[in-house]
């Protein structure tokens, strides 16, 4: 049991770790937009901004939204073991789950923010039950394969202008700094959703292309999680702890040169691809530190607030949005990189003290109860220790 405890302990500190990172890295898109954030010579930014801007692009950008990946799909096969042993409906429950992610998802981008990433993962919970009762070898040939295809693919020579003129995403992207800063609620909302950015100018043809490879770039860190948790990886901590060390610094320093040398030297294809493979660094040295430092307070902080992980996603919309767009403080495109990480540290401060205040007195989180509902019908459904944490 106590074992098993450790385990999940450090799950959810990896996975509140990932949500402090996700913070930072989408503060771009809340200042500059999805668009405006790869677009930053179109904004003022002093010299310590560039320089915060570069650290985020390097260490955070691509780095951590994988690592939340690839704790989904540890924890789809932590689920589907723990309502195997009750002899449920397995698929059902993934049925309903996902498409509660995809119900979140779309209100999510529609009525708050357009960097939503909810539905993507409702919809690629429905493409991994294909996977759930795969042996382990499979879904790691799988997982390798596909990553192999998701680096080639980078590789391939192709100029940004052969997809989208430059012209289209500076235009939208100041059309995107002008309505955002100073709008109101329904203008925002307007051009979200209808604001013709530059993918709905795109020849049907390539826009098929770039939704047809979405899954190879996207399914690669699910199944790797997958794999890690048919494998039983983070079960035994301690006796882990050198495999931890070893991969954690080959990932990480592997990683991070790559990242380094892509976005000195401008190539997305190898800044992409270390993405992934920095995860990997981060997610390996933190179960290190949980190997050997599984009660510190810093720890137990991130566990907090990934025990209330959809939560805190939604939240971080919610206070960003408010600050920067105009219906609130509209300071769009208006602090800079430097204050904006600052501003990130605040709120992922004050995450960290309503979560475990909140952790202290409720089981669940908010929308944690309204996902555990739609999933099992039932608030009392998987109570035991593995289901409440993975849920």
């Amino acid at each position: 049991m106590n074992r098993n405890l450790n385990r999940i302990n450090a799950i959810d500190g990896i996975r509140g770790f990932s949500l402090f990172g996700i913070l930072l890295a989408n503060l771009l898109i809340f200042q500059y937009g999805l668009w405006g954030k790869d677009e930053i010579h179109l904004f003022q930014l002093s010299t310590i901004d560039h320089w915060f801007y570069a650290f985020t692009k390097i260490a955070v950008e691509g780095s951590f939204m994988p690592i939340f990946t690839f704790l989904f799909g540890y924890s789809m096969i932590l689920m589907r073991n723990s309502l195997e042993q009750k002899n449920a409906k397995i698929k059902w429950h993934f049925f309903r789950r996902s498409l509660l992610l995809i119900t979140f998802g779309l209100l999510h981008g529609t009525f708050l923010w357009d960097g939503d990433i909810l539905l993507l993962y409702g919809i690629m919970g429905l493409f991994l039950l294909f996977f759930l009762n795969r042996k382990a070898k499979t879904i790691l040939i799988w997982a390798v394969s596909l990553f192999v295809i998701f680096g080639v693919l980078h590789f391939i020579p192709l100029e940004d202008d052969d997809i989208i003129e430059r012209a289209q995403i500076k235009t939208y992207v100041e059309r995107t700094t002008d309505i955002y800063s100073s709008g109101t609620y329904s203008e925002i909302k307007e051009h979200r959703n209808n604001g013709e950015d530059p993918f709905d100018k795109l020849e049907e043809s390539k826009l098929t292309f770039i939704l047809l490879l979405s899954p190879i770039v996207i399914a690669p860190m699910f199944l790797f999680g997958m794999y890690a948790a048919k494998r039983e990886l983070f079960f035994h901590p301690k006796r882990e702890k050198k495999l931890y060390l070893i991969l954690g610094m080959v990932c990480g320093v592997l990683g991070l040169s790559m990242k380094i040398y892509g976005f000195t030297f401008h190539h997305e294809g190898i800044e992409l691809t270390g993405g992934p493979i920095l995860s990997f660094g981060y997610i390996f040295m933190l179960a290190m530190m949980y190997s050997s430092l599984a009660k510190s307070r810093l720890l137990r902080a991130f566990e907090n607030v990934g025990k209330l992980s959809l939560t805190n996603y939604i939240l971080q919309s919610v206070i960003c949005t408010t600050i920067f767009y105009g219906y609130g403080y509209g300071l769009f495109g208006k602090i800079g990189v430097f204050l904006g990480t600052v501003l990130g540290i605040v709120i992922f401060c004050i995450q960290i003290t309503f979560s475990s205040l909140y952790t202290e007195r409720f089981r669940y989180g908010p929308l944690e109860k309204v996902m555990r509902f739609g999933t099992y019908l039932s608030f009392r459904k998987a109570s035991n220790h593995d289901e409440r944490k993975v849920a």
